[in-house]
């Protein structure tokens, strides 16, 4: 696996929010994709495109329906609305919070827009005080990355031996380490003191790279 010169998110934002009237705390990330709506909202929802650089997934897709990604989180569709955006729930074990997907055009490409929501509740709050935006943001950068990687090689499945191999390389720790930095910039930006960001940020980078 080589990612060469890709990248995954182009902006990297964090700040408070609310949801469903409870304060709460959103991690977002967007970048463009060269390739229309249609197409990147295809690779986003299809589940036979969607193992080709996220994970395998079955339920009843659509709004009011459940996913299950496998080995991963799962939940509820709130609201779909093809091909622009849709909004679900992101249950993993006794944790749940909330993720939005939009894409719009912008000139002859597409933006693609993440937002993941959390509730301040003493759990969260502990996990976030630890380590801040990026114990989400990366995991959500690194997949950018892999949906970069294969829009821009006619759609081959990537991997999971060889992705794991690159995870564990010094190309993807360093990918990893820059992503909590990046994160612990947007941190920054919103208002947290930049050595407590700084230091969550580390904390992340240590977690994803096992250093």
């Amino acid at each position: 696996m080589d990612y060469g010169n890709a990248f995954g998110i182009e902006t990297y934002e964090t700040g408070d929010t609310t949801i469903e009237g409870q304060p709460a705390r959103c991690v977002s990330g967007s970048r463009v994709y060269d390739t229309t709506v249609d197409d990147l909202w295809d690779a986003l929802t299809n589940p036979e495109r969607l193992p080709r650089w996220f994970l395998p997934i079955s339920g009843d897709l659509k709004a009011g329906g459940h996913y299950q990604l496998e080995g991963h989180a799962g939940g509820k569709i709130i609201t779909c609305d093809p091909p622009q955006k849709f909004h679900a729930t992101w249950e993993y074990g006794d944790d749940i919070s909330w993720v939005t997907v939009s894409v719009e055009t912008v000139s002859d490409k597409t933006r693609l827009t993440l937002e993941h929501v959390m509730l301040k509740d003493e759990k969260s709050e502990a996990h976030w005080q630890k380590y801040g935006p990026g114990a989400t943001g990366v995991g959500w950068d690194l997949a950018f990355l892999a949906l970069d990687y294969v829009l821009s090689h006619d759609g081959v499945a990537i991997d999971p031996d060889e992705n794991n191999a690159w995870l564990s390389s010094d190309a993807g720790k360093a990918f990893m380490r820059k992503s909590a930095k990046r994160w612990g910039e947007a941190h920054t930006a919103a208002g947290e003191a930049p050595a407590t960001a700084h230091a969550m940020a580390e904390n992340t980078a240590s977690f994803y790279t096992g250093e």
